[in-house]
């Protein structure tokens, strides 16, 4: 494995317009952002000439790191609309902790990239078809701190956090992509629960991200300005811009309805399926 020259002007201007895009997502579905850079840094990372088999390692330690800033960016401004359900952060964040420490570990130890593109793949595809085929009246919405939520003791205590973790850590995702319709499933309002998936994203990118460091550490240290799996010049890029557009997201998914903020979601999802089964 060569060392990589430095990328020329249009990969930095693709990665540029994948942070804007990917700050917008995580404002408008709270999603983090990983499920569109993890292949577009996929495919990035290809073309200037990064190893196969740490490629899609490295896409998604990346896509980690740009989800920190995006979801900082992100809560704050959901915060300010009185929209984070904070009570349910407090009870999810060990079960998520938890399983981002065991997902990273299986990522960096135990999945060749061939086997974390299948999982990222189909379970993007899944969540979509699960997103469709629910169509159900969608809750009004109500934003206030006090949502009534019958289900808090059966499912947030258990293992859905924690799993909800594990998959973040393994797909590079800021978990959005899986509480989201999670949440919406158990009739939790949909702007609260991506409102506060904006949040869970900051808990799992902080601990996947150092994990993803010491997991690649001496492994794609031939890779040009990456420390570990994550690079730094990808995540200067992305997140230098991700912080500028995810206000402007949280702004448009309070003006929409719920139900179209759920079609919208599961149509990206289809894409973003579609494409990565087609990368490999």
């Amino acid at each position: 494995m060569a060392n990589l020259i430095v990328p020329e002007l249009p990969l930095i201007f693709g990665l540029l317009m994948t942070g804007a895009l990917s700050g917008f997502l995580a404002g408008l579905l709270g999603v983090g952002g990983g499920i569109i850079i993890v292949p577009v840094l996929f495919t990035a990372l290809g073309a200037v000439g990064v190893d196969p088999s740490i490629r899609l390692h490295m896409a998604i330690g990346t896509s980690l790191a740009t989800i920190i800033p995006t979801s900082i960016s992100s809560v704050i401004a959901h915060h300010k609309r009185g929209a984070v359900d904070w009570r349910l952060f407090r009870v999810w964040l060990p079960g998520i902790v938890t399983g981002v420490i065991v997902g990273t570990w299986l990522a960096t130890t135990q999945f060749s990239g061939s086997g974390l593109a299948f999982i990222f793949a189909g379970i993007t595809l899944a969540v979509a078809i699960d997103l469709i085929l629910r169509d159900r009246p969608d809750s009004d919405g109500t934003l206030a701190l006090s949502t009534p939520a019958p289900w808090y003791g059966k499912y947030t205590a258990s293992w859905v956090p924690g799993l909800i973790g594990i998959l973040s850590a393994l797909m590079g995702i800021g978990g959005g992509t899986l509480s989201v319709p999670f949440l919406n499933a158990v009739k939790y309002p949909m702007h609260r629960a991506v409102a506060t998936s904006a949040g869970f994203g900051l808990i799992i990118a902080m601990p996947a991200t150092l994990g993803y460091v010491i997991g690649g550490w001496g492994v794609a240290d031939q890779v040009y300005a990456s420390f570990g799996y994550v690079n730094a010049l990808g995540f200067v890029i992305i997140s230098g811009t991700t912080v500028l557009t995810a206000p402007l997201g949280s702004r448009v998914a309070h003006a929409i309805k719920a139900r179209t903020l759920r079609y919208l979601f599961s149509g990206f999802l289809f894409l973003t399926a579609a494409r990565m089964f087609f990368a490999f």
